[in-house]
C-alpha cells in the first residue's frame, strides 16, 4: 500500500534495541498554505484636452474730416488793340 518495505535486522545504534525494523516513510497529505499578495500597478491614462481659440479682430471705424482747398489762377489779357496805333 505504501510502497516497498525496508526491513532488516540490523542494530542501527539506538542502544539496546535489537531487531529494529525500519519501515518506509509515510507521506502525509499535503498541507496547503495560502499566501495572498497584492500587486499594485500604475496604469497611465492620457486625457486629451483640446483648446480652440477664436480670435476676433474688431475694427472701430472713425471718421475724421480732412479739408482740402484748391485754387485756380486765371489770366485775363486785356488787349487794347495793336502796336500799330503807335506808329503814326
Amino acid at each position: 500500500m505504501f510502497g516497498k518495505c525496508c526491513s532488516n535486522n540490523k542494530n542501527w545504534g539506538f542502544g539496546k534495541q535489537k531487531n529494529m525494523v525500519m519501515e518506509c516513510q509515510v507521506i502525509e497529505p499535503t498541507i496547503t498554505k495560502c499566501v495572498e499578495e497584492e500587486c499594485y500597478h500604475e496604469v497611465p491614462h492620457i486625457c486629451p484636452i483640446h483648446t480652440h481659440v477664436i480670435k476676433r479682430d474688431i475694427y472701430n471705424h472713425t471718421y475724421t474730416p480732412q479739408y482740402t482747398c484748391s485754387q485756380e489762377n486765371q489770366v485775363v489779357n486785356n488787349d487794347c488793340g495793336s502796336c500799330a496805333k503807335f506808329m503814326n
